[in-house]
């Protein structure tokens, strides 16, 4: 079977979230995934969080086992009834091993939650990035992390062998003064680019300056600058004989249109 590509330098990526010092998306994360436990009817135990950040959703989740982003995870075979996959997966090599190893962890029916960066994040800047370095350099270089769509991603949890899967997401918009300012913040939420086939020598002279004019150019609302980040939920269980399980096709013994209370139309032939 062939390896999947290299997309990230996960040591690049330690560094970036070492340094670390600006959490409002990560805390926005960990409301929203605290908001879908309590619309679950279950008390969790054995909690498992893959997280790059162990210290801020450690203190969210102060019993969970606290487990390190990477391609390879330190999680036993039916060991938890709970894993939470936080904010990693935009950063995975192999998502779908992400999810299949989270799978493994989990005991029958436990649940697995995840939150990540979906595909229309920073679109603003990845449109302006990309418009300024084809007229700069007549060329591309891999400058941020390519995000997966809702519809690809609820996709995952169905081919890592998850029962009940569920995608939804949230859009959260954040403005800016300038395209250096959005930089900045990225740096600081230990967000930089990690990509493995990224840059490594001086990006050419006046590629910022003129992505900084695009992006006012093309996205700017007076004064400020919108920049667009998407969190894509995954929800899905365990197999368990004790879930719902689908009738089998041509057994059900009840018209649609009776349960419904109306008349049948048929379709003209």
């Amino acid at each position: 079977m062939q390896s999947p590509p290299i997309l990230t330098d996960h040591s690049a990526l330690a560094r970036s979230r070492r340094r670390a010092d600006t959490f409002f998306l990560q805390e926005l994360a960990i409301d929203e995934i605290k908001e879908r436990l309590t619309e679950v009817n279950r008390t969790f135990t054995k909690v498992a969080i893959v997280t790059g950040f162990p210290a801020l959703w450690g203190a969210a989740f102060p019993d969970a086992a606290l487990i390190p982003e990477g391609d390879t995870l330190d999680l036993k075979v039916g060991a938890h009834d709970l894993v939470i996959h936080a904010m990693s997966l935009h950063w995975a090599n192999d998502p779908v091993g992400q999810l299949v190893q989270s799978r493994r962890a989990l005991a029958p029916d436990g649940m697995f939650l995840s939150v990540a960066f979906g595909g229309t994040t920073l679109h603003q800047l990845r449109t302006s990035l990309a418009e300024a370095e084809a007229q700069i350099t007549g060329g591309l270089s891999p400058r941020v992390a390519p995000m997966a769509e809702i519809r690809d991603m609820g996709a995952l949890l169905q081919r890592a062998g998850f029962a009940l899967p569920v995608a939804d997401n949230l859009i959260q918009t954040v403005s800016y003064p300038d395209a250096y300012a959005l930089m900045r913040d990225l740096r600081r939420m230990g967000e930089a680019n990690a990509l493995n086939d990224r840059l490594r020598t001086p990006s050419r002279h006046g590629l910022f300056d003129r992505a900084a004019e695009v992006y006012r150019d093309h996205f700017g609302e007076g004064d400020r600058l919108p920049a667009s980040f998407e969190l894509i939920f995954l929800t899905g269980w365990a197999p368990a004989e004790s879930q719902p399980q689908p009738l089998r096709p041509g057994s059900a013994r009840t018209r649609l249109a009776e349960a419904l209370g109306t008349t049948e139309t048929k379709l003209p032939k």
